[in-house]
C-alpha cells in the first residue's frame, strides 16, 4: 500500500516531468507583441530579421512569443484604428515598421511600449523628446542622417565626373514626417560644392512616378538620388525600372534598391536595423522602460555597386570608388 506522503510526490514529480497544457504556459510565459505597418509586400525581409533577431535572444513563435501582425494595406488611414485592434489585444509591445505607424501606436496608447525599427528622425516628428532619452513609451532605431545624401551625392560625381543635372524623387509628406527637411538642405550644399545643379521632383503616391521620370527626361537630368520615402521603398522596383530605361544613373539611401537592380547605393543596413529592434523588445518584456532606453543611431555604413546595372548603362566605375565597396554585384 501507498502512503498519502508518497502520492502526493508521485503526482507533483509526474507534473513536472510532464509539459503543462499550452493553456497554462500561455499564460505564464508566452509574450504578445503587436506587429504594426503599412504593407506587407513592402518588406517582408525587414520582418524576417526581426524574426531573427528573436530568435537569437530565445525567442520562438508560438513556443513563448505570440506576435499579433497588423497591416493598412497601403492606406495610412487605417492605422488609428488597427493600433486600437492591438491596444484592446494588451499587447506587452508594440512594434512600429514605420513612422506613421508609429504616431498612430502613440496615439493609441500612453503606457504600452513602442518600438520603431528604423525611424527617420523621431525628434522631428515629435515620436521621442531627445536620442539619449525618450522620455514617453516610444523608442527604437534612427537611420537618420542629413549628411549622408551629400554622400551620395559625391559618390555619384566621383562614378561619373561628368555628371552636372541631378533629379532628386521627394516625396512632399516626408518632409511631415522629418525626412525632406533637413536633407532636402544638405542635398542643396553637397550640388553647390560638388558644382551640380539639382531638379526637385515631387511625388504624391505611386501614380505619379511615371510622370517624374518624363520631367526628368524633359529637363536632361543625367543622374538621380532619392530622398527618403517609405512609398519610393515600397515602390522600389518600379523606380530602379525606369531609371534604367531612362538611362539615369541612381544612388540610393538602402541597398535593397540595388538588390532590384539599383546601380549605387550607400546608408545603414536596414535588415540590421530590425534585427536589433528586437534587443529592445527583450530588454522591455525583461522590465526596461523605453523612456530610459536612448533612440540608438548607425555607426556602420554600406557602399554597394551593381556591376550589371553599370554595364547596361555603359558606365565603367572608377577602380577608387570599386574599392571602398562593400559589396559589390556582378
Amino acid at each position: 500500500m501507498i502512503s498519502r506522503r508518497a502520492f502526493v510526490a508521485s503526482v507533483t514529480g509526474g507534473l513536472f516531468a510532464t509539459p503543462l497544457p499550452a493553456e497554462s504556459e500561455q499564460a505564464t510565459t508566452i509574450a504578445r507583441i503587436g506587429w504594426l505597418g503599412t504593407r506587407a509586400a513592402g518588406g517582408p525581409h525587414l520582418l524576417d530579421a526581426f524574426r531573427q533577431g528573436l530568435r537569437e535572444l530565445g525567442y520562438t513563435e508560438t513556443r513563448n512569443v505570440v506576435i499579433e501582425y497588423r497591416y493598412s494595406g497601403g492606406k495610412s488611414e487605417q492605422l488609428p484604428a488597427l493600433a486600437a485592434e492591438l491596444v484592446a489585444l494588451k499587447v506587452d509591445v508594440i512594434v512600429a515598421a514605420n513612422t506613421p505607424a508609429a504616431l498612430a501606436a502613440k496615439r493609441a496608447t500612453r503606457t504600452i511600449p513602442i518600438v520603431c525599427p528604423a525611424f527617420p528622425d523621431p525628434v522631428a516628428t515629435g515620436l521621442v523628446t531627445s536620442f539619449a532619452r525618450p522620455g514617453g513609451n516610444v523608442t527604437g532605431l534612427s537611420f537618420f542622417g542629413p549628411e549622408l545624401v551629400g554622400k551620395r551625392m559625391e559618390l555619384l560625381k566621383q562614378a561619373m565626373p561628368g555628371i552636372s543635372r541631378v533629379a532628386v524623387l521627394l516625396v512632399p509628406t516626408d518632409v511631415a514626417e522629418g525626412q525632406g527637411d533637413a536633407t532636402l538642405k544638405a542635398a542643396e550644399v553637397a550640388a553647390r560644392t560638388l558644382g551640380m545643379r539639382l531638379q526637385l521632383v515631387k511625388v504624391r503616391g505611386p501614380g505619379d512616378i511615371d510622370r517624374a521620370f518624363s520631367d526628368m527626361t524633359k529637363e536632361r537630368a543625367d543622374g538621380l538620388t532619392l530622398l527618403g520615402g517609405r512609398m519610393l521603398f515600397e515602390e522600389r522596383g518600379r523606380v530602379v525600372g525606369l531609371a534604367a530605361k531612362k538611362r539615369l544613373p541612381a544612388v540610393y539611401g538602402l541597398k535593397e534598391y540595388v538588390d532590384v537592380g539599383g546601380l549605387m547605393a550607400y546608408g545603414p543596413n536596414i535588415q540590421d536595423l530590425f534585427r536589433r529592434a528586437a534587443t529592445y523588445v527583450d530588454k522591455i518584456l525583461k522590465g526596461a522602460k523605453p523612456a530610459d532606453l536612448p533612440v540608438e543611431q548607425p555607426t556602420k555604413f554600406e557602399l554597394v555597386i551593381n556591376l550589371k546595372t553599370a554595364k547596361a548603362l555603359g558606365l565603367t566605375i572608377p577602380p577608387s570608388v570599386l574599392a571602398r565597396a562593400d559589396q559589390v554585384i556582378e
